[in-house]
């Protein structure tokens, strides 16, 4: 199928929605969980977390526009706290139904099987029995004009990790784990590693 600029802008809004969000690839798949100044916990499904840097070491994740309230993101701008915890195979269901639309006094973690988790009192909640849970504080954010979105910069501050995943390089092998990648808004995988290869450096000529 071929689509030009003008066809994507005039397809159905669900369907675009779709096309627009799977081609892009698979995605990571994790929960982030904040807490309010009141108390009241919230986790939430998202897709965009992606890695920002390792010295400092930061994460960053894409929230869409403000407009309605946004529970994960008042929560981080009152209290400076989040964690990141990864998706895998056996939270999936109750994971994605996060993403329902609650108000700001009911907690996700009520509304399903997820337990919520303090560690080292930090003051976000952790996913109990995520195999990856991270502790960030909120660093930084940027405006995207384009889609007046907001990209939301953090500082990985308490990172957990199975020490099975762990290898001697300090690789994460999340495969072992069984966590999910997203493709496009709700279809959930579990891939498999199938071949890790070494560092590459030029070559001094091309192979015959």
């Amino acid at each position: 199928m071929y689509f030009t600029r003008d066809h994507i802008d005039q397809l159905e809004h669900l369907y675009k929605i779709n096309l627009i969000n799977s081609v892009s690839g698979f995605k990571s798949a994790n929960l982030i969980g904040t807490k309010s100044k009141n108390g009241t916990s919230n986790v939430a499904v998202f897709s965009s977390v992606v890695h920002y840097g390792s010295a400092p070491p930061i994460l960053g994740f894409v929230l869409r526009p403000t407009t309605v309230r946004r529970n994960t993101y008042d929560n981080i701008k009152e209290t400076g706290y989040f964690t990141v915890n990864h998706i895998h195979q056996g939270i999936i269901e109750d994971a994605h139904h996060t993403s329902a639309k609650y108000s700001s006094d009911v907690s996700e973690f009520d509304m399903t099987s997820l337990e919520e988790e303090y560690l080292n009192e930090f003051y976000a909640p952790f996913v109990k029995g995520s195999p990856i849970k991270i502790g960030l504080k909120y660093v930084e954010e940027y405006y995207i004009k384009a889609n007046d979105t907001i990209l939301v910069l953090g500082e990985i501050l308490d990172l957990y990790i199975e020490e099975r995943l762990v290898k001697e390089d300090g690789f994460v092998n999340l495969s072992e784990a069984k966590v999910a990648a997203i493709n496009g808004l709700d279809s959930y995988s579990v891939p498999e590693q199938n071949k890790r290869l070494t560092y590459q450096r030029p070559k001094s000529k091309l192979l015959e």
